[in-house]
């Protein structure tokens, strides 16, 4: 399929709960002919009780999604490039420590980073990252929207967290060049139109970063 991504294999989409991220990386995915390496938080039981106990269920939740990204992280850098040419995934290692050190404490943070140095991988790093934003209002009424039974619990302080802890991580980001998209007015999801626009400025994107919003 001829795309306006040219030579760009390996495409991370990642944001804040509710951002819209597994959506978009399932339309590029399909739309690029690429093979889609995606989160599966159904399959982490601790999950819907982390949501109702955060304190009580943080290091059990944390510990089961690093082991299940490291094993999806290891086939990722095993790859053959020539018969997978392309790879969209809606997270990056690297956010497994975002979130630690968000619902960890001092002590099961520690924890939780030694077991990290030890069994983590040397992630490949993306060709091109895609970090979606939106206000933390926004993000909670997506979520309640959606309707998942275990993600009704969450409250607007921690998605508030959590979109702060997204935006200085990627304030800092330097790994990959990196197109920041304002999804307060935009849904390449699921509106041709902005999917349309959204390759069209990742085509033209020259340097590092860039910023995609509805008012440009």
């Amino acid at each position: 399929m001829n795309s306006p991504l040219g030579n760009i294999h390996h495409i991370v989409v990642e944001g804040p709960i509710g951002a819209g991220k597994t959506s978009l990386a399932r339309r590029l995915a399909a739309h690029l002919g690429a093979r889609e390496l995606l989160e599966l938080p159904a399959q982490n039981p601790f999950l819907p009780r982390f949501y109702q106990d955060r304190k009580h269920y943080a290091l059990q939740t944390q510990l089961f999604f690093l082991f299940q990204r490291i094993e999806q992280q290891r086939d990722l850098g095993q790859r053959d490039l020539f018969a997978q040419p392309r790879v969209v995934a809606d997270y990056m290692l690297e956010k497994d420590s975002l979130f630690a050190r968000l619902t960890l404490s001092d002590e099961e943070f520690s924890l939780y980073h030694r077991i990290y140095e030890h069994v983590a991988p040397q992630a490949p790093t993306p060709d091109l990252v895609i970090y979606l934003q939106a206000a933390p209002e926004t993000l909670n009424a997506r979520v309640k929207k959606r309707g998942l039974d275990m993600e009704q619990n969450i409250d607007d302080a921690y998605l508030a967290r959590v979109a702060e802890h997204y935006s200085q991580f990627f304030y800092h980001y330097d790994k990959a060049p990196l197109m920041i998209v304002n999804s307060e007015h935009l849904n390449p999801a699921e509106n041709d139109e902005d999917f349309q626009l959204l390759l069209e400025r990742l085509a033209a994107m020259r340097g590092q970063r860039a910023y995609f919003n509805r008012a440009d």
